[in-house]
């Protein structure tokens, strides 16, 4: 599998829900970069945050379009999120079912055949604006 055919299977496996799907297309030490705070480094941590953004965020990503680098194993990925607030968070608005539309982008690294690097970059200012 190309890189970019596995980073289209990792956000094909997000939207449908199939976290185990994702989780099986990244390396054990992947190294996950978020919009704010501290980089989480494993399968492990990475898998955390998924399970907390599924309590926290219904999401869908649409308008996907996916760049490839010069060299086999670099992706970009730029998309426009359609979620649902459900649960709040410490330091963000409260959560009552808030619909958001934001546009998001992440690099992506891919090393034989499984993701290495994911960092995602959105408006946090814009999305708060949106939930409040």
């Amino acid at each position: 599998m190309t890189a970019l055919e596995t980073v289209k299977a990792y956000y094909e496996a997000f939207n449908a829900k199939n976290w185990e799907g994702m989780l099986d297309l990244v390396d054990e030490n992947i190294v996950h970069e978020p919009n704010q705070g501290t980089p989480r480094i494993g399968k492990n941590l990475f898998r955390e945050f998924m399970q907390h953004m599924d309590e926290s965020y219904e999401e869908t990503l649409k308008d996907m379009v996916l760049f490839v680098g010069e060299t086999d194993g670099r992706i970009a990925a730029e998309f426009v999120v359609h979620g649902i607030y459900k649960k709040g968070e410490a330091g963000l608005p409260e959560a009552h079912g808030q619909n958001y539309i934001l546009p998001a982008a992440a690099f992506l690294e891919v090393k034989n055949g499984k993701i290495t690097r994911v960092t995602t970059y959105y408006n946090l200012e814009q999305w708060i604006a949106l939930v409040s």
